[in-house]
């Protein structure tokens, strides 16, 4: 199961640069021009989670995998996307295809790095991508609408719960805000408004990217756009891409002390991570043994054979039941077998949500 989150940002604004950090490696072109990253790169990284290497300690295993987010670098939008400006339809065309936005501001000064627009304004800059996004989801449910509402009058039912929602989606547009806002009523009218692929229906987060001496606390630039995150319940973090793009280019043992230099406790990059994992509202059950200790995501809410499927499409059509022990007590009682012993293991069966922490092992035929 694979989840994707797309970086987007005004040209020049350290995306490419924090996409390269990212992923440790050069494959985004970090250029001072428009449009220098035109295909999306794709990068997988591990979430960190110091819980597995606990469990990878006492079950002695061979091997830790971490799970994975995928990061998209998109091509830099600009004023005029939604008309096909720029490359607008391929950069539109990429979002759609991502679970979760994460949106570069530029919060620095610097006057050898231009900016599209002639001044640094991270506000004016998120504004200038919601605006796009919204115009291309206004006119495409403009477009559909009609159809549905056609479909709906001749007694369609599919037709009835898509003209409802999207219709409250259609109002939220028209009144200059995301569609992410829409409330469906009940489960079916949640799936029409997911099928829709809508661009401002995505969660956000944004990152402000600051100068090295604001990695720490970040400026009032990136405190105005954390006011704005809380005022439409999104994520926001600061991140200096300059110190990030160094920080992958160390040792890892050297790290830490670069990071106590600046007054840092963790990477910013580690700060992104974590921040989209909660962003798509998922979690972490683990599979622990002798060969490997490794950490899984699903939803939360996911049921047992969910995330079965997760490890293996088999794995769910076959389930049987699943044996779990919650994370503090398979560390606490120093393994399953003791943890068989104190009565934590818990025998579940298909209706079982998954907890984040779960030590899982499934049965199935």
């Amino acid at each position: 199961m694979g989840f994707k989150c797309g970086i987007v940002g005004l040209p020049n604004v350290g995306k490419s640069t924090l996409f390269n950090a990212l992923t440790e490696t050069a494959a985004a072109q970090a250029a001072n021009y428009p449009f220098c990253t035109i295909e999306p790169n794709v990068g997988n990284v591990g979430v960190p989670d110091a819980r597995l290497d606990k469990l990878a300690a006492i079950a002695r295993s061979a091997k830790v995998i971490e799970t994975q987010l995928s990061f998209v670098d998109i091509a830099g939008l600009v004023r005029g996307a939604s008309k096909g400006e720029g490359l607008g339809n391929q950069f539109l065309g990429n979002i759609r295809e991502v679970d979760a936005i994460v949106h570069v501001l530029r919060c620095f000064e610097d006057g050898d790095v231009t900016h599209v627009e002639g001044r640094v304004d991270p506000i004016a800059d998120a504004e200038t991508v919601e605006i796009e996004l919204m115009l291309a989801d206004l006119d495409s449910l403009e477009k559909r609408l009609p159809n549905f509402a056609k479909k709906a009058a001749q007694g369609d039912k599919e037709a009835k719960v898509a003209a409802a929602v999207l219709g409250q989606a259609l109002d939220l547009l028209r009144a200059g805000k995301a569609a992410r806002l829409t409330e469906p009523r009940d489960i079916e009218e949640g799936r029409v408004f997911a099928q829709a692929q809508l661009l401002t229906a995505k969660p956000i987060l944004y990152v402000c990217n600051v100068d090295e001496g604001d990695a720490a606390t970040g400026n009032a630039r990136s405190a105005r756009v954390f006011a704005k995150a809380r005022a439409e319940g999104a994520e926001a973090v600061v991140v200096s891409a300059a110190i990030e793009a160094e920080i992958a280019t160390m040792p890892a043992d050297e790290r830490g002390d670069f990071l106590a230099e600046l007054g840092l406790e963790e990477t910013g990059l580690a700060r992104v991570i974590t921040a989209g994992y909660g962003l798509l509202k998922l979690l972490t059950f683990f599979t622990v043994g002798p060969k490997e200790a490794r950490a899984w995501t699903v939803h939360a809410g996911a049921s047992a054979p969910e995330a079965a499927g997760a490890i293996h499409s088999d794995f769910e059509r076959g389930f049987i039941r699943v044996e779990t022990i919650a994370f503090e007590d398979f560390v606490a009682l120093g393994g399953e077998a003791r943890a068989r012993e104190a009565g934590k293991l818990r025998a579940e069966g298909k209706n079982y949500i998954v907890q984040d922490g779960d030590v899982m092992h499934f049965l199935h035929s």
